[in-house]
């Protein structure tokens, strides 16, 4: 999912980055095998750098941390196997791929003592991609809504279909992803975010190709920026954004609010969780590190620096009753009805989403 910016140089500093250059390769795969290391693959801005530090000094275990922007752009990394990771950050349905296609080790759960502050309500969600619960363990979680500035809107959002309102034309941002823009379109026409049937999907593609002369641009993480710069009025922006970018506005001083809403007829609810690559050298060490950060206080410590929700029951009781009541956060099961959960859909549903993202794009 997406992250807010936080200076590479200070990654790098802080904690002994190793980052990717051209396609996202360190010489993880060269070093890798030594008892005292761990190599971290995980997206950019997505942990408390001080958390690194801590584990580090606790284990005397040295952490290697490499960062992707995309499950697209992580997954050929690991499966051309010339880099090798002991501990990865994936999304659900690149999960689900990565177990059909026997990319993961079984968590040796002996060694993950905190597995029981994750609530069951997300180890539950988790099956949907690890149907055993054997692979993964939830990081993160949340949900996709629409971000708008109530200055610039007079309307009440409810609904994925007010992105098609010539009233906001040139000020919509959509999500520059394609399982994201086609999500926006299927739940609005009514079909699931995981479809397949090309009918459907031609309708979608349809719907998406009408609003583009709306949309001001297909963007990911510029979507933050535009906002907090009151550059669009409404855009597509993950759950943990929204809390950052609100933030933003209220320290600034800024005279808009930005406010965010799960659209009636669902989202996409995804999980963000910690798998060990079939091929890792230090898979104790993995688990040390998925322990670690399960922590009630560690988690919470996370959650206060990257704004995603946290899985962690125990975490979630030490935090202001504020943010535990803010439902953009922490929506009700209500506002949840219709959601669903990206599903991996083989390398057929791919190539069709993705020859018609295309379409989408050249228009």
């Amino acid at each position: 999912m997406k992250r807010k910016f936080v200076s590479i140089m200070t990654l790098m500093s802080m904690l002994s980055v190793a980052v990717l250059s051209g396609c996202g390769k360190s010489d993880a795969g060269a070093k890798a095998g030594s008892a005292g290391e761990l190599y971290v693959y995980n997206w950019g801005e997505y942990i408390d750098e001080s958390v690194v530090e801590e584990f580090e000094k606790e284990t005397g275990i040295k952490v290697v941390y490499d960062m992707f922007e995309t499950n697209e752009e992580m997954y050929p990394v690991l499966e051309a196997g010339g880099v090798v990771y002991d501990v990865v950050c994936p999304s659900d349905y690149m999960i689900e791929k990565m177990i059909q296609n026997d990319m993961l080790a079984e968590i040796d759960f002996n060694n993950v003592p905190n597995i029981k502050n994750i609530d069951t309500k997300y180890m539950n969600m988790a099956k949907s991609f690890d149907p055993e619960n054997k692979y993964a363990v939830p990081y993160t979680w949340g949900t996709v809504g629409i971000l708008y500035n109530t200055s610039m809107v007079d309307d009440e959002i409810t609904s994925w279909s007010d992105l098609w309102n010539p009233k906001y034309q040139g000020n919509i941002l959509m999500q520059d992803s394609v399982r994201d823009a086609f999500m926006v379109g299927e739940k609005m026409l009514g079909y699931s975010m995981n479809t397949t049937d090309k009918a459907e999907l031609e309708k979608v593609k349809e719907k998406l190709i009408e609003q583009k002369p709306l949309v001001q641009a297909y963007v990911i993480d510029q979507v933050r920026d535009k906002m907090i710069g009151g550059e669009a009025a409404i855009g597509v922006i993950y759950s943990g954004e929204m809390l950052y970018v609100q933030n933003e506005v209220a320290n600034s001083g800024e005279d808009f609010e930005l406010k965010y809403v799960i659209p009636k007829e669902g989202t996409n609810l995804w999980i963000d969780a910690w798998v060990i690559p079939k091929n890792a050298k230090n898979k104790e060490n993995a688990e040390k590190w998925i322990d670690f950060l399960n922590r009630p206080e560690i988690a919470k410590k996370n959650f206060e620096y990257i704004t995603y929700p946290t899985p962690n029951k125990a975490a979630f009781e030490l935090l202001d009753k504020e943010l535990q009541e803010n439902t953009a956060l922490f929506p009700t099961d209500d506002m949840l009805k219709n959601s669903e959960v990206f599903k991996y859909l083989g390398d057929e549903g791919d190539s069709l989403y993705n020859d018609l993202w295309k379409e989408v794009k050249g228009k």
